[in-house]
């Protein structure tokens, strides 16, 4: 049981539970008086088998013992080891010095193989970079990794807020107590002029968002955050690359359940300093010009506002075999919001299964992940809606909720200005989401050293929304809708498919890792709305849209809108390490893009960046307060794509009428001239040369 933990904002309390494997529970029922000879469970069998590390180097000197007890044995020279255990229920143990120790249970088995996974320190930690994986000490970019031990706790509502603090030059602010608005992140400033500041998200590397994952199912968050580290990602990569891996299961791993579980609540810390009743009555008295007293003392940000308990719930299974590795996760969030009413409900499914055969040297992936989303639609366009909390602060405090005759006090004679719980109460709607991603990757690995793999996706999103306005909503009284409906549905899908070789050699005192790839990406997105009002009664809500009449008298607008573009690139990259000393990284993305204009339909990102490991210096050895310093520096273009698909084509519009004898005719005329010359956006980044101590020992 994890106890309560006070935030700034509110408090959470969390609870833990790991079921134990399920092997161990595979002893078969016996009847009550039932007889065994206790024989049997002292009864012991040989295990043996061999200890490697990742690449299948044999491991000496491992230690080899049962789990609770003092029985054990060492691998010899050749990585082998033997050891008699109990039949029934036996966990051994293998601990090695620099590697993570690893438990497996022995079941009816006699032959048992392990591979030990290196501890990652600062320096032989894998961080995740494009297209790939490198060690640390070999980085000669500006990457930061964080790993889930180091994650921030507490309650989080996506991927972004779990590091936090924890990236320098990496900003995530939360801009409101919406439960469905996700962080705002930026890195190192504004870094574009039309296409946003928010970075490329990849999860385990297909593209998608901070809330298409559930922020429990991630195992690490790499940023890449310099030039010569995105420009591998061409034009997605101006604004950094956030690359998200999800968790999964390395080598033999009995069936093993996790689950975990917290409950959140929260509060508002510090409110705006307006008036109450009291003061502005003061200002009454005083006759100031548009103060007016209507004799009663309301509180509106407690009318609207209230004590969100949010929960969260995550359960999962994992396993595998020498083989086959599996890992599926269900993670479940309800979470309310400040403001009455607001909501999200969030289901996240995710099971992934890895395979290998063929002596290992082909390995299959599949990844099948997604979500249903609902919450409260509090505007027409589905987003959260801020004039309720603006209105909250700034309606007159002397003004009752409802006035005698149990009807909201509105005030129609000033523009902007309606009472927030009329604005809350008298809405109906609801906003529900799908999205389905699936995975899979083949990998072939001929030789040792050589990876062929080949990625395909789909990322499909569906959305639906509904929203209705009662005759008693300020827009009725305002606006004389007498009841306002609007119906809507979104519909985007990407594809994409990647191929990639990686050939990584070394010999003598010289390394290198060569990266080659091709990339295509199709975008589809479609949209369709329609409104309507004056509608005979409120019972139907939005979902009969037809029975308003404002459509019949051709008033109410409708709109459709489908979109479609693709993205191609071709990509080089070159890593060389002569005696991890001195460092070289050399990079170039080919990418071209169906936005542009036919003169520039291409764009080329080169990059290049240097280190020098001066810590690998005889000259250092005999420093021992110093564990790393390394010198290093880069440059790199990255590119920008404009939102619109279609600005370099010659575009009409129907959208605008002309009075022609008494009647109005459709008109057609030029809405945009094309733009053969549409190019890229570019943006060059140079790296500050840097001294960096990654620790220091007494």
């Amino acid at each position: 049981m994890k106890r309560s933990l006070l935030l700034p904002a509110g408090w959470v309390a969390m609870v833990g539970i790991t079921v134990l494997p399920l092997a161990l529970f595979s002893h078969p029922a016996r009847a009550i008086g039932e007889y065994e000879p206790t024989t049997n469970y002292f009864q012991e069998v040989k295990v043996s088998g061999t200890v490697t590390d990742e690449s299948g180097t044999p491991l000496p000197g491992v230690g080899v013992r049962i789990k609770g007890g003092s029985t054990g044995v060492a691998t010899d020279a050749a990585g082998h080891y033997s050891i008699a255990v109990p039949r029934e229920s036996a966990t051994l143990l293998f601990s090695y010095i620099g590697f993570t120790p690893q438990e497996v249970v022995v079941g009816n088995r006699s032959t048992i193989n392990v591979k030990l996974l290196a501890t990652e320190t600062s320096l032989n930690a894998v961080v995740v970079v494009g297209y790939g994986t490198q060690k640390r000490e070999r980085v000669t970019t500006a990457i930061a990794s964080v790993i889930s031990e180091n994650f921030v706790k507490g309650a989080v509502q996506d991927a972004a807020q779990l590091v936090r603090g924890k990236v320098a030059g990496l900003n995530v602010i939360t801009p409101d107590g919406n439960p469905t608005s996700t962080a705002q992140i930026n890195l190192r400033g504004i870094t574009t002029i039309t296409s946003g500041t928010s970075p490329l998200v990849l999860i385990d590397g297909v593209p998608g968002t901070l809330t298409t994952v559930a922020p429990e199912d991630i195992e690490s968050i790499d940023v890449l955050k310099d030039g010569s580290a995105a420009a591998i990602y061409g034009t997605r990569g101006t604004n950094g690359v956030i690359l998200i891996t999800t968790r999964k299961v390395a080598g033999e791993m009995p069936a093993t359940i996790d689950v975990n579980s917290y409950v959140t609540a929260q509060r508002i810390t510090r409110k705006l300093d307006f008036m109450n009743a009291a003061q502005y009555r003061e200002l009454v008295a005083q006759g100031k010009p548009g103060a007016y007293d209507y004799g009663a003392t309301t509180d509106w940000i407690d009318e609207i506002t209230r004590t969100p308990i949010s929960q969260v719930y995550n359960l999962s299974l994992r396993g595998g075999s020498k083989n086959t590795s599996y890992i599926a996760n269900l993670n479940y969030r309800s979470m309310q919001g400040l403001i009455l009413r607001s909501d999200n409900k969030i289901l996240y499914p995710r099971i992934e299964v890895n395979h290998r055969m063929l002596d290992g040297k082909l390995r299959l992936n599949a990844n099948l992940s997604g979500s249903q989303q609902t919450y409260f639609s509090g505007s027409d366009g589905g987003a959260y809606r801020g004039d309720v909390y603006r209105n909250g602060l700034t309606y007159n405090p002397t003004d009752p909720v409802k006035d005698a005759n149990g009807n909201w006090t509105e005030h129609t004679d000033k523009t902007a200005y309606a009472n927030p719980v009329s604005l809350l109460m008298e809405t109906d709607g609801k906003n529900q989401q799908a999205n389905f991603r699936t995975i899979g990757t083949v990998t072939y690995s001929p030789i040792k050293g050589l990876d062929v793999m080949l990625l395909g996706s789909r990322d499909l999103n569906n959305s639906t929304r509904g929203y209705y306005e009662s005759k008693k909503h300020y827009s009725t009284l305002r606006d004389g809708r007498n009841g306002y409906a609007s119906r809507g549905t979104t519909r985007s899908q990407e594809d994409l498919l990647e191929l990639t070789v990686n050939y990584q050699r070394s010999f003598a005192d010289h390394d290198f890792t060569v990266l080659g790839g091709y990339s295509w990406r199709q975008t589809n997105y479609q949209d369709y709305w329609m409104q309507n009002w004056d509608f005979p009664t409120d019972d139907f809500s939005y979902n009969n849209i037809g029975a308003g009449l404002a459509l019949a008298r051709g008033e109410a607008p409708q709109n459709s809108y489908q979109s479609s573009n693709k993205l191609i690139g071709y990509f080089f990259r070159l890593n060389y390490s002569f005696k991890n000393k001195y460092l070289l990284m050399a990079s170039i993305r080919r990418e071209g893009s169906s936005k542009f204009g036919v003169n520039n339909k291409y764009g080329n990102f080169p990059a290049v960046s240097a280190g020098w490991n001066i810590r690998n210096e005889g000259f250092m050895e005999n420093v021992k307060a110093v564990s790393a310093l390394k010198l290093r520096g880069g440059y790199g273009i990255t590119g920008t794509e404009p939102n619109d698909p279609y600005m370099s084509l010659n575009r009409l519009n129907f959208d605008t009428y002309t009075l022609v004898n008494g009647q109005w005719v459709q008109a057609i005329n030029p809405s945009t001239n094309a733009n053969p010359d549409l190019r890229w956006e570019k943006k060059r980044r140079r790296t500050s040369v840097l001294i960096m101590v990654y620790g220091t020992t007494a």
